[in-house]
């Protein structure tokens, strides 16, 4: 059974820890599910705009991503402690593929309004926020003794390899036609659906919390215990809240259809060339850190990689040329995927066991406000500043906040080893 031991004598390699049932159910469940979502944001992204032409349409479709998240916080977590997580995971999926067919029936134009879009995204967000917290609590379960790094490495590879695929996919798809595009995202997920299904059953049950008075009842109490987790733990906090305030300024990636056409004059396909390059670089560097993880000086690797993502949207912001803005997307990607990799192990190694699902949700508000809310926050900046105002000043502030960072939480700058946090939960 897997465990959660953070270091081994004999680390495993990528193929035999995808031999184990554990690891490859969970890892193909991440997969499919992510890349059904990335195709899907990408196909509705093109769509919205080709309708509406409004960048600030663009943010609010990132916003009506986002608020599900905030408003079922502390129950979506709680939820995910409690339940067979491979139960709430078919559930939360059959949540967004009602939503996805519900997008496919506005290609009919009495149907295409922008109020439409966003009510059927705000219920895809509903169904993302039940599955996101279950999916990422049964990563740190599937691990076998000694190579949680490792796996964590490995299921953020996942999201790396579907942000080139995913791109490509929902480009190409939405140019045979809308249904079509939003047809494939929803057999992607219900792929995920199966596949959550074949997760051996003690891994979906690991690390239950069922402990207090009101039995297998998520109580207000229980939920709230993901947020005091975070707060009371400086690495915690520092990790998570480092992602919501730097990313959140840096979200030129939700401009890419305004970018592609008001910048670098091209359209749909340009989009997908361009996400799909991010993609390539991130999961070069997150397969670069699954073969050899990180070592030494974790804390400010971190602090330094979203120094660079600050420094490369700020590029992306004064490009004229795809190939420049081609090597500043590959470049703040591959930050990126360093930042997801060392917070992603960072935080189940300093949560307790029982309280990952909550902590984990509690994060994944952290994260889409980074990316949801950073993708309102920047569409709204390009619809009343400008394009460019938008990109560049986000990547001056992620430059701000890193400095801020680094002065404000010590304790998150000088972790050292990951191996130095096994066990921190339990001591602290």
């Amino acid at each position: 059974m897997a465990n959660d031991s953070s270091e081994s004598p004999q680390p495993a390699s990528i193929q035999s820890l995808l031999r184990q049932r554990s690891v490859w159910t969970v890892f193909l469940t991440l997969l499919t599910s992510s890349i059904g979502w990335v195709a899907l944001a990408t196909g509705l992204a093109i769509h919205v705009f080709a309708i509406t032409d409004s960048k600030r349409d663009l943010g609010l479709l990132g916003l009506a991503e986002f608020i599900p998240s905030v408003v079922l916080v502390f129950l979506s977590g709680s939820i995910a402690d409690r339940f067979d997580r491979r139960r709430v995971i078919v559930i939360g999926v059959l949540i967004e593929i009602v939503a996805v067919i519900g997008l496919a029936s506005l290609n009919y134009d009495r149907l295409r309004t922008a109020a439409a879009f966003l009510a059927l995204t705000v219920v895809m967000g509903i169904g993302r926020s039940c599955v996101s917290p279950a999916m990422r609590a049964l990563v740190p379960a599937a691990a076998p003794a000694g190579q949680l790094a490792r796996v964590i490495a490995l299921s953020s590879s996942t999201w790396q390899i579907s942000a080139i695929a995913g791109p490509l996919l929902g480009s190409a798809d939405y140019s045979v036609s809308p249904r079509f595009a939003y047809g494939v995202g929803a057999t992607l997920l219900a792929a995920s659906a199966v596949s959550a299904l074949l997760i051996p059953p003690e891994i979906g049950l690991a690390h239950m919390d069922i402990s207090d008075d009101a039995g297998d009842k998520p109580t207000f109490r229980a939920a709230f215990q993901g947020l005091a987790s975070i707060w009371r733990q400086p690495i915690l906090f520092g990790a998570i809240a480092l992602d919501l305030f730097a990313v959140l300024f840096g979200g030129a990636v939700a401009l890419l259809p305004a970018i592609a056409k008001e910048l670098l004059g091209g359209g749909a396909d340009t989009v997908g060339a361009l996400r799909a390059v991010g993609g390539v670089g991130a999961t070069v560097v997150t397969f670069a850190l699954t073969a050899r993880p990180l070592r030494r000086q974790v804390g400010q690797t971190l602090l330094l990689a979203v120094g660079v993502f600050g420094l490369a949207t700020i590029l992306l912001g004064f490009s004229r040329s795809i190939w420049i803005s081609a090597i500043a997307i590959f470049v703040l990607s591959g930050a990126d995927s360093i930042s997801v990799f060392v917070r992603s192990t960072l935080v189940p190694m300093v949560t307790p066991a029982a309280e990952r699902g909550r902590v984990l949700a509690v994060e994944a508000v952290f994260i889409g406000a980074s990316n949801e809310l950073g993708a309102f926050e920047s569409g709204e900046v390009a619809h009343h500043f400008g394009t460019v105002t938008s990109i560049v000043s986000g990547g001056i502030l992620t430059l701000v906040v890193v400095l801020v960072w680094w002065v404000v939480f010590p304790a998150l700058r000088n972790v050292d080893r990951f191996e130095d946090l096994d066990g921190f939960s339990e001591r602290n």
